[in-house]
């Protein structure tokens, strides 16, 4: 049986409609020892990095297996808060290549950023000597790592960096294009040059400028602790820690961020002035398309976890949705944009959790983990259905595919209710009929099919219906 608590948020405006929304945590797994990030590497496993410097696997049945994927705790750095395993990226061709890379802090206080490779003969263990480091830069205190890695949509890993630390950025390095800190870092990790193990692409904004890294894809921040990108369309999200009395969620479409943004630190936190001396004019910066005080919006708050846009079919009511937490008070926010006013409003729910992190499945479906209690949680919808809580556990794997794929029914799947499963073109033509077997787990032959974009359609007999994309290459 499921574990869940229950979150009721107050009334809100969405398409002209009031809608009172309950959003429910499914408990997905415990035990786990301080979780930071919440990553897949294109198959129905969830891959939970603990800070210490250890990635364990929930595998497709929801089991959290006792040997760690990886375990560099020895390399791994285990004093002060804002110090450990931070990060983690797979490869777009990790199924092809057994790419992964992290984004810790060294025996030495310093960030390192690495490849490592999956084992050879086993796909649920790492090999711990492939370590092939990208790019490591000095930190100067403890405090503000940042530490999130992402591929875009492009293929680069992208790589977020805290200002250094301290406080109030007293050497001002967000805004020192020649250092790394407070920036969003662009890298081609599938081209290194002769002396680096990456290359820059010939479109990050200051490849050309010798007053400048040419690593960096933006700068001016503080504490980018979570960032992430937006599966339909590319757009980046930065959820930036404030200083004193605001914390940023910042918002970039893949043209505006290849101008190089600005976000202000420590110019501004949020819209506001913090040290502006020697600062430029007030429209050369990018400021967020939302936040929250410290007070005065609700509970008192302190530091901002950023997540994820819902862009999966399990729960329609949560679709275009933005959510994110605050450390300190414990709430979990989630921003709807209002389309008439152009705007972003958001609602906050307080309950019990210190939430580190926010993750996606292959589906789009988001987990959140709980950093103090060592649980993972994914957010559900508990208005709907049993018939449609059935549909919502279905997932298919691996997603790019070659010859064949899985469908995952669910532990809980009614195999009688299932009454259709076939695979369509982008036409809308149906191509492949496929009948229901009695496994959980079921493999689906595509060798006859040619590489492309499919729809894959499951209807089940309340005329409910769960639809996938699927890409063969």
């Amino acid at each position: 049986m499921k574990t869940t608590i229950s979150l009721f948020f107050t009334a809100f405006i969405f398409f002209q409609y009031t809608n009172a929304q309950e959003l429910e945590l499914e408990l997905i797994a415990s035990n786990l020892n301080s979780p930071v990030s919440i990553k897949h590497a294109g198959d129905d496993r969830l891959f939970i990095v603990e800070q210490d410097g250890l990635i364990k696997i929930i595998d497709a049945l929801g089991t959290l297996q006792t040997t760690p994927y990886l375990d560099i705790n020895s390399s791994v750095i285990n004093s002060g808060s804002e110090r450990g395993l931070l990060g983690l990226a797979f490869h777009p061709n990790y199924d092809e290549n057994g790419y992964f890379f992290v984004n810790y802090i060294n025996n030495s206080g310093d960030t390192v950023i690495s490849r490592f490779t999956v084992d050879d003969t086993n796909s649920e263990v790492a090999d711990p000597d492939s370590e092939l480091i990208i790019l490591s830069y000095d930190q100067p205190y403890s405090n503000h790592n940042g530490g999130d890695l992402a591929f875009g949509s492009d293929g680069y890993l992208y790589i977020s960096s805290g200002d250094g630390g301290s406080g109030g950025d007293p050497e001002n390095r967000a805004q020192n294009k020649l250092s790394f800190l407070g920036k969003i870092l662009r890298l081609d990790i599938d081209t290194p040059t002769e002396t680096e193990n990456y290359s820059i692409p010939t479109d990050n904004p200051f490849s050309d400028d010798s007053n400048a890294l040419p690593e960096i894809w933006a700068y001016g921040l503080r504490n980018p602790w979570k960032f992430s990108f937006d599966r339909l369309n590319g757009d980046q999200w930065i959820a930036d820690v404030g200083q004193s009395d605001y914390e940023e969620i910042n918002r970039a479409s893949a043209s505006d961020a290849s101008t190089g943004l600005n976000y202000g630190w420590k110019c501004y936190e949020g819209n506001d002035p913090y040290d502006t001396a020697g600062c430029a004019d007030q429209s050369t910066y990018t400021f967020p398309i939302s936040g929250y005080n410290h007070f005065g919006d609700g509970a008192p708050k302190c530091s901002i976890t950023g997540g994820y846009r819902y862009r999966g079919t399990t729960y329609p009511n949560f679709y275009g949705w933005y959510f994110f937490a605050d450390y300190c008070s414990q709430e979990i926010g989630y921003l709807v944009y209002d389309e008439a006013n152009d705007t972003w409003n958001s609602t906050f729910q307080q309950f019990s959790g210190q939430w580190s992190a926010f993750g996606e499945d292959v589906n789009g479906n988001i987990y959140v983990s709980d950093i103090s209690g060592g649980h993972i949680y994914k957010l559900t919808d508990p208005t709907l259905s049993n018939n449609d809580y059935s549909l919502s556990e279905i997932s298919i794997y691996p997603n790019p595919t070659k010859n064949t794929f899985n469908i995952n029914f669910g532990s809980n799947s009614n195999i009688d209710a299932i009454t259709d499963i076939a695979i369509y073109d982008i036409q809308g033509k149906r191509l492949k009929s496929i009948h229901r077997n009695t496994e959980i787990i079921q493999t689906v032959n595509t060798t006859k099919l040619s590489n492309g974009i499919y729809i894959l359609k499951i209807n089940i007999e309340n005329g409910k219906q769960s639809t996938h994309k699927l890409v063969i290459h």
